[in-house]
């Protein structure tokens, strides 16, 4: 029997899945839906070489929509679905269309967290950063010698602030807690990259809060938790991600800061699966939702072998990577429930890594332009026995 398999959303995850589905079963019928009105594309670059200018959109797309025709891969762009009636199997569009499916996988994404409203009453020019209409607002703002303030220290606005760095704005980051990159990677990550922004003329704030924000003549006006007011011409909001996860609310399946998946990307309902940002994993009692291309890649692979009912291939190391002027951090492993860093020079100028340990055990790394380091212990952690140091 054909399996008719609807997949919601149009990103890394989704088309990783459409395309391991078509690579496994030439005959089953695969439907993509994205509510964006564009081919599915990379969102990495959208906070580098897009917003410079150094990549078109018609670049950021994963594939041409040839290559969705020749894969027989029904593709609806810029189309909202409403709802998922579970008992019918249905996906109902926003249009009023309903498409049935055997099989549905959730690829909803995440969206970025926002201030509350009653901080920032009628301002406009405050900016989040995650699909391409977004990215193209903020090409308008980045003009020479305006003022830009980038709320929250984390990759996304340390990698919106070397790109304002380089178009040549002035730029302040706040950042709440007491350092940044305080939830994702050691002190001695995070001393890196402060020197390495301030040497650019970027002025970082940490232990520092916003408490309000208004417009006054043209200028958005910032009242910060340390006492001090500054004035700026526009703000990028970068304080993490919310999982899309409202549809699978709405039709009763288990959520945890995202949708409940097992080691196989099934939810709640067997009929039903998830992959990428959306999705929280739990395996073995822990709970993690990691927001990465290689997790959204892995789990969309991960749904199509689950789907077919065919045996699934080991996980491999997560790894993730930021760039940042003409730095490259690339991270390999998980440094959750480290207890001890070791800083290792690299063998080029301004090369280091940072390795985390958990008792004896090497759980992960962060290679700073040292890519051989990357790949040694990324190595490592895919061969257990070589992570006991």
């Amino acid at each position: 029997m054909v399996e008719n398999i609807v997949i919601v959303g149009a990103g890394q995850a989704a088309v990783s899945c459409a395309a391991r589905l078509r690579a496994l079963s030439p005959d089953c019928s695969i439907t993509l839906i994205g509510d964006e009105p564009y081919l599915p594309y990379q969102r990495p670059p959208l906070s580098k070489a897009f917003l410079t200018g150094d990549l078109s959109t018609e670049r950021l797309a994963f594939r041409p929509r040839s290559w969705y025709e020749a894969q027989s891969i029904a593709l609806k762009s810029g189309m909202q679905v409403n709802s998922i009636d579970r008992h019918k199997r249905v996906v109902i569009l926003e249009s009023g269309e309903q498409l049935h499916y055997d099989k549905l996988v959730l690829t909803t994404g995440s969206r970025p967290r926002a201030l509350p409203e009653s901080l920032a009453p009628n301002v406009s020019r405050i900016y989040t950063l995650r699909g391409i209409e977004d990215a193209q607002r903020l090409k308008d703002e980045l003009r020479p010698g305006n003022k830009v303030l980038v709320v929250g220290g984390g990759y996304v606005g340390l990698e919106f602030a070397a790109s304002a760095a380089k178009a040549g704005l002035e730029i302040v980051i706040v950042e709440a807690a007491e350092r940044i990159l305080g939830r994702v990677s050691s002190a001695q990550t995070a001393d890196y990259f402060r020197e390495l922004h301030r040497s650019h003329g970027v002025e970082i704030l940490e232990g520092v809060g916003v408490l309000s924000i208004c417009d006054i003549a043209g200028t958005t006006q910032v009242s910060l938790s340390n006492g001090k007011q500054i004035d700026v011409d526009f703000m990028v909001m970068g304080i993490g991600a919310i999982a899309n996860d409202q549809l699978a609310v709405e039709c009763g399946l288990e959520t945890q800061h995202g949708i409940l998946i097992n080691g196989a990307c099934q939810t709640s309902d067997p009929l039903i699966f998830a992959a990428g940002d959306c999705a929280t994993m739990i395996r073995e009692a822990v709970t993690r939702r990691i927001e990465s291309v290689q997790n959204a890649i892995e789990q969309g692979e991960t749904a199509a072998y689950s789907l077919l009912g065919l045996d699934i291939p080991p996980a491999s190391t997560p790894w993730f990577w930021s760039d940042q002027y003409d730095t490259k951090l690339q991270i390999a492993g998980i440094n959750r429930g480290y207890d001890r860093t070791v800083v290792k020079a690299g063998t080029r100028p301004g090369a280091q890594s940072v390795w985390y340990y958990a008792g004896e055990k090497l759980i992960a790394v962060d290679a700073i332009n040292d890519p051989v380091t990357y790949m040694t212990v990324r190595r490592m952690l895919d061969t257990p026995a070589l992570s006991i140091v």
